[in-house]
């Protein structure tokens, strides 16, 4: 019944578009970071930040209010081609995170090289997260436990522009996910586990521990207007101890594979985003640790979003729906036994209120399902304001 009711909102958004005649570029869509390095000033200090502040209410339980994150970015300009940009980020009022700290030097036209703590180019929002440029009070689940947003690491490589062929790339050296630790004086103490997948792997650049280099890249092509077309990939090991990284399982191999599309017709849009991760020695890692990581993590969603208003209007108001899939547990190795709370489905419908560029208030509602046959995953309704400057 959930899907025959997504498949049909998706008609009707699809079918609203045809109305339209005029297409809206997204090719130059820029992040809180690009802004600030994309300044007209010759020197000095730029400022700017994002925010949001929650209301989660899940079905039949307590709801729950937070100012969830409120970051702050500052950017120096030191010449007309070296900049240094940073992101801190105050999480649920207590906690603080570097979010991004790197240098860029634009060393040719289209052509530059970053080193710092930087975003790993993966799907769609772990890059655009600013809350102004998704629609849903919440990130899309696959780019919170499959990607995972915010996903971001120590590092060094280039960026940068094809024009000739409507072409962005981006291509990285980073440190990794941290797969175990030391516990005790020979036991080994697994970090990542079977609901969450890599999310607890994340380091942030905290202290991180390097053993082996892991590549990131990702290539963008914007050449039809109102179409922008993405394609990521990452490759590595992840990291440990140096007291542990001998014993069989305590790193495992990563493969992950994305694909992304974003479409602006007037005033309908839709994105959907493929994200696939192939993980090795999983059988070995769940031996040593006791934990249930599967051996393959797989995401999916569509969402098609229309404008209410006339377009002349600086206000907008966007309904919108989207359903993903995510699932831990796509493929699991050895003895394991998948377990079907980890194949999740959500259909998420609401609105989205554009008050003034970079203020939105948005509400929306989530039918949250999984593959058990008893199904206890509580739907949630969820409101939410959002600032970027």
């Amino acid at each position: 019944m959930k899907k025959n009711s997504l498949l049909f909102s998706i008609l009707i958004m699809l079918n609203l578009s045809n109305i339209q005649a005029q297409l809206d570029s997204i090719s130059q869509q820029i992040n809180g970071a690009q802004r600030l390095i994309s300044t007209n000033i010759n020197k000095g200090v730029t400022i700017g930040g994002y925010g949001e502040i929650t209301y989660n209410q899940p079905e039949n339980s307590n709801g729950e209010l937070d100012v969830q994150r409120l970051v702050l970015l500052l950017g120096y300009k030191f010449s007309d081609k070296v900049q240094f940009v940073t992101e801190i980020e105050f999480e649920h009022v207590k906690e603080v995170y570097i979010e991004q700290a790197f240098v860029n030097y634009n060393v040719a036209a289209n052509f530059n090289v970053r080193g710092g703590l930087m975003l790993v180019p993966m799907g769609i929002v772990n890059e655009y997260h600013e809350p102004t440029t998704f629609n849903g009070t919440e990130r899309p689940s696959v780019d919170n436990v499959i990607v995972p947003t915010t996903w971001r690491e120590i590092g060094i490589g280039v960026n940068g522009r094809l024009p000739n062929m409507n072409l962005g790339y981006q291509a990285y050296i980073f440190n990794g996910f941290k797969s175990s630790d030391v516990n005790g004086e020979e036991g080994v103490n697994g970090i990542l586990k079977g609901s969450n997948g890599l999310r607890s792997g994340r380091q942030k650049g905290a202290q991180s521990t390097m053993s082996s280099p892991t590549f990131a890249g990702k290539i963008d092509f914007y050449g039809i207007q109102g179409l922008r077309l993405g394609a990521s990939g990452y490759f590595g090991k992840t990291q440990t101890d140096h007291e542990i990284e001998t014993i069989d399982g305590s790193t495992i191999g990563i493969t992950m594979l994305g694909l992304d599309a974003r479409y602006n017709y007037h005033r309908f849009s839709a994105r959907g985003q493929f994200i696939y991760a192939s993980l090795s020695d999983t059988d070995a890692y769940n031996v040593i640790t006791g934990n249930d990581l599967g051996s393959v993590l797989q995401g999916w969603y569509l969402e098609g979003a229309y404008n209410l208003l006339p377009q002349k209007n600086k206000q907008k108001l966007v309904a919108f729906t989207r359903y993903e899939n995510y699932d831990t547990h796509a493929d699991v190795a050895g003895n394991l036994v998948k377990n079907g709370s980890y194949d999740r489905t959500e259909i998420t419908a609401g609105l989205s209120y554009h008050i003034a560029p970079g203020v939105v208030v948005k509400g929306d509602y989530q039918f949250r399902d999984n593959a058990l046959s008893q199904d206890t995953v509580k739907d949630r309704l969820n409101f939410g304001i959002g600032v970027w400057f």
